[in-house]
């Protein structure tokens, strides 16, 4: 049965980055078949994934999303899909996307379509907008695991406690949910085990990577990582949510 794996944190804390990472470690451990889908309107992600493709090689989540009724084919067409990567592909919005630029709909069409994710891979992993609203909402409520990213720092941590409380509703199953600290910086002192005591329970810490900040900037997160401790927490966070 496909499972469905959402990522939501704070800003600028590396979601969609880990969730690459994730969603990479699942296909490459398990041989599974693996989408990820990419929710974020303030800035979307498929042109920092996909920097040199073509306009008309990429297409919008939310062309699927602004139909009256979406079918498998609907879905399927907004799959960006990779050469090397054989049952692997991205969903989400394009450059120039923001949340004016398609109708809005309602919880049971964004349902709806992460069914229809889960009826074509084995695992769905979701980068979660910031913000809980649309497919984001619908993806935490849905998802089978939850996994809470938050950086070290006084932003991420003032970040949750303004947010936690406006989803206090059991359906979001915010007490089920798995934190991990993702260290985004090194230059500076970061107080890591501070943030685990305030955070309480941290489940994991994702140790800073230059190759990570590297590939963003290139556009090529789609590769490997070479730095063997992330390669190892990654192979962790894997088996744990596997």
């Amino acid at each position: 049965m496909s499972k469905l794996i959402a990522v939501w944190g704070a800003p600028c804390s590396g979601k969609t980055a880990f969730a690459v990472k994730l969603a990479l470690g699942i296909y490459e451990q398990y041989s599974a078949t693996v989408l990820i889908l990419c929710c974020d309107k303030q800035t979307p992600a498929l042109p920092v994934l996909f920097p040199n493709r073509k306009a008309d090689e990429l297409r919008s989540v939310g062309t699927s999303l602004s139909k009256a009724d979406i079918t498998q084919g609907d879905v399927i067409e907004s799959i960006v899909t990779i050469k090397e990567k054989q049952n692997f592909g991205i969903i989400g919005y394009m450059d120039g996307d923001n949340k004016y630029t398609y109708p809005k709909y309602d919880d049971s069409k964004a349902a709806a379509f992460l069914s229809i994710l889960q009826s074509l891979a084995d695992y769905v992993v979701v980068d979660c907008g910031a913000e809980l609203t649309g497919l984001s909402a619908a993806a935490v409520k849905k998802a089978d695991t939850v996994l809470r990213i938050a950086s070290p720092d006084l932003k991420s941590m003032s970040f949750f406690a303004s947010q936690l409380p406006l989803y206090g509703d059991s359906s979001f199953k915010t007490d089920q949910h798995i934190t991990g600290l993702n260290i985004t910086e090194n230059e500076l002192f970061l107080p890591i085990e501070e943030c685990k005591t305030h955070y309480r329970d941290v489940s994991f810490v994702l140790p800073y990577c230059r190759e990570i900040k590297e590939q963003m900037l290139s556009g090529e997160l789609m590769d490997p990582v070479k730095d063997r401790k992330y390669r190892e927490m990654i192979k962790k966070i894997t088996e744990k949510v596997v």
